[in-house]
């Protein structure tokens, strides 16, 4: 087989050559652009999943929907150690600047790019004892025209951020379009700038605005929306992004190969879905390999057997190891206590094993470790805070990486 002409892309947030089993959320979001297109209600949305599923790929697909649809788009990705105020400013700057050519009065958007500058200058950071910023501290915006003056610049994130999202939505009404603005990594923003986004896609959905914001995020994103504002279980649409059904999973296989008349075995594909579970980022990781590996077309069981070990090999460092190393050995202590207590043994739509992680009660891990439950919160903590595990329920983590267990699992203690 010619690697050159091998058409699958295990890459972080790299579309995949045949995007499979992703219509509904298609479909779902072409309804909410028209509905808003059409002036009626709807919630923003929100994409949960665990990692590896193509949380980040299908944003960017949405995104370009939103596009083709001549909307206004910006995109972000949240940062444990970053406000929102400047990358948001830096996607709305984006967004309105694809929405300026068909906008009939030019003194309207420079109106809206003087708030925008306002607000993301005021949040600068400032120098001790409330003194200016440093030089090498200041952060201009890019903007020319002059910052405004008492609108969305109280310093107040969410008293400003409601003031921007409703002028941004106020230029897109204008021109008879919207603006979508896609968050990614959206539970790592810090609990003043979640609170504060959803009081502004509050204000936004009551006044019937036509601007949404579309977050994708790890489980437990839901949980951190619910504890900033108690209405965010009403205000979002959440849509939990999963891994691949057999069906799927085979078209993603099949279709991309077809294309380079390459066809496979109906067992070699039961062994590729045994082997990636159904996640797509393995589905590429294996296909990748066992084009590399199979001589000729159809490509038989034979060809995964022995391509197997160098896709695994890649994930263990690239996809598993680096994750792992991030860990300190308490850290990595708690990981391993939870894939021996986590291991739930299936049988998956292959026909063969589908070794599962199960959330496990942090109870079971203090007493697995011969801990008191308190003396592990640190460790708990911080793999939450580095975006290894989580807490869907009060009691209980889980990771979010899948097959993760699986890996600890088989490493040397």
């Amino acid at each position: 087989m010619d690697p050159v002409r091998n058409p699958y892309a295990p890459g972080a947030g790299q579309r995949p050559p045949e995007l499979a089993g992703r219509g509904r959320e298609l479909d779902v979001f072409d309804i909410v652009l028209e509905r808003i297109a059409r002036g009626r209600p709807e919630r923003s949305l929100m994409l949960t999943g665990l990692r590896g599923v193509g949380k980040t790929v299908l944003l960017n697909t949405l995104r370009s929907q939103a596009i083709n649809r001549l909307w206004g788009s910006g995109k972000i990705e949240a940062r444990p150690d970053q406000s929102l105020r400047r990358p948001i400013a830096a996607a709305l700057h984006m967004a309105i600047r694809e929405l300026a050519p068909r906008h009939r009065a030019p003194e309207r958007i420079d109106a809206f790019l003087g708030v925008l500058k306002a607000f993301a200058q005021r949040g600068a950071p400032t120098g001790r004892g409330g003194a200016a910023p440093k030089l090498r501290d200041r952060w201009q915006p890019g903007i020319d025209v002059p910052a405004a003056s008492g609108r969305a610049d109280s310093g107040d994130i969410e008293i400003d951020l409601v003031e921007l999202l409703t002028d941004a939505a106020s230029v897109a009404s204008d021109v008879g379009t919207g603006v979508a603005v896609f968050i990614d990594e959206m539970q790592d923003l810090g609990p003043e700038d979640i609170s504060a986004l959803c009081a502004a896609c509050h204000e936004l959905s009551q006044l019937g605005a036509p601007l949404i914001v579309v977050g994708a995020g790890l489980p437990h994103l839901p949980a951190v929306l619910s504890a900033a504002k108690s209405y965010s279980e009403r205000l979002f649409r959440y849509q939990r992004i999963d891994r691949l059904d057999r069906i799927a999973a085979d078209q993603a296989l099949c279709a991309p190969a077809e294309r380079e008349d390459v066809e496979y075995e109906p067992k070699a594909l039961d062994l590729l879905y045994e082997k990636s579970g159904g996640y797509p980022y393995f589905v590429q990781a294996y296909g990748k390999a066992t084009w590399d590996h199979a001589p000729r077309s159809p490509i038989t069981p034979a060809d995964v057997r022995v391509a197997a070990p160098e896709a695994e090999a890649e994930l263990a460092v690239g996809f598993f190891g680096s994750r792992f190393e991030r860990a300190t050995p308490a850290e990595r202590e708690y990981m391993r206590a939870m894939a021996t207590l986590s291991l739930v043994e299936g049988v998956a739509d292959g026909g063969g094993r589908d070794d599962m992680d199960a959330a496990v009660p942090t109870a079971e891990i203090a007493r697995a470790l011969g801990r008191k439950p308190a003396s592990l919160s640190p460790a708990r903590d911080a793999l939450i805070k580095k975006g290894l595990i989580y807490s869907g329920e009060r009691g209980t983590v889980a990771f979010t990486v899948p097959h993760f267990g699986r890996y600890l699992r088989t490493q040397p203690a």
